[in-house]
């Protein structure tokens, strides 16, 4: 048993009726926390409603004599995440924690993807993010405390064949996460995000046969870590495979200072532009700031040299 517990905590999971979100709920709830099961229980695709899955985890948790609810509203609307965050209010009167798991698919390649399904899955991934981060975010705000997780996939951040869809979502939540941990550092609300690699449901029909042991178990832990008052980082980014648990982050070269440039210049310093010997590794709670101040201070020191 951990010694790192949620008592008093109210944790909102959205997916949490199925694979990674079932498992952080179930641990949350088994340290502590009251949390709120939020899953419409949808197919992949997104399409259809059940209600099963996400009263089945709550059964599980008040079994084991924790304590929980399920909620069947859908991320994909403005009204369906105002009403998951209701849903922590009105049963348990807060929120502490948000964990953003919630997720669909469409496979399509670039070439053919409809954009019924570009913005199915935006709409779920993505602006689901926003649809309870934007409730939650004020509250925490208010409270003085909050922890929000969401949830990106190396294919945000790396790409993949047949899910632009899906890849556009995921990366797009690095930089929700980020303004939220800017926005909130002086709130006492940190967000980050877990990049997650789990057997679930989204791995049907991949040939799996000589994949190491990689269940949602694994992974559960960083996201509890990330929910829990102890975490001591925002604005990051962690991935975590197979046993694996990583920093992921954003880093730039040094780079090559002109104080004009040609389309030949370019060419000709590419491979200046792009050595990685001495890269910025720049936080995302100051990095905007960083990297313009960098940026200015080598135009003016190389400024003064011209001439």
């Amino acid at each position: 048993m951990s010694d790192l517990r949620f008592d008093g905590r109210v944790a909102v999971i959205t997916g949490a009726g199925r694979g990674l979100g079932r498992d952080y709920a179930l641990l949350l709830a088994s340290l502590g926390a009251k949390v709120v099961v939020d899953d419409p229980g949808a197919a992949i695709s997104g399409d259809n409603v059940d209600s099963g899955p996400a009263e089945e985890v709550v059964r599980e948790i008040r079994a084991a004599g924790g304590e929980a609810v399920a909620c069947t509203e859908s991320v994909a609307t403005a009204e369906g995440g105002r009403a998951i965050v209701q849903a922590a209010l009105d049963n348990y009167g807060r929120i502490d924690i948000l964990v953003h798991n919630a997720g669909n698919n469409r496979y399509a390649s670039l070439s053919e993807m409809s954009y019924e399904d570009f913005d199915a899955v935006l709409d779920v991934h993505l602006r689901g993010a926003f649809h309870v981060v934007r409730p939650a975010f004020p509250l925490m705000c208010e409270a003085g405390y909050g922890r929000i997780v969401l949830t990106s996939s190396i294919g945000g951040i790396y790409g993949n064949a047949n899910v632009a869809n899906y890849a556009a979502s995921k990366a797009g939540m690095i930089g929700l996460s980020n303004v939220a941990a800017i926005e909130g550092a002086e709130h006492g609300v940190k967000s980050n995000v877990i990049i997650p690699a789990a057997l679930t449901r989204l791995a049907d029909g991949l040939d799996t046969s000589s994949y190491p042991p990689m269940g949602p178990e694994l992974a559960a832990p960083v996201v509890g870590w990330l929910a829990h008052e102890s975490c001591s980082v925002t604005g990051e980014m962690f991935a975590a495979i197979a046993g694996r648990v990583a920093k992921v982050f954003v880093a730039e070269t040094p780079g090559v200072y002109r104080p004009s440039w040609s389309i030949d210049e370019v060419a000709d310093n590419i491979d200046a532009i792009r050595n990685t010997d001495d890269p910025w590794i720049l936080p995302a709670v100051s990095g905007h700031v960083d990297h313009i101040t960098k940026s200015f201070a080598i135009a003016m020191e190389g400024s003064t040299h011209v001439g």
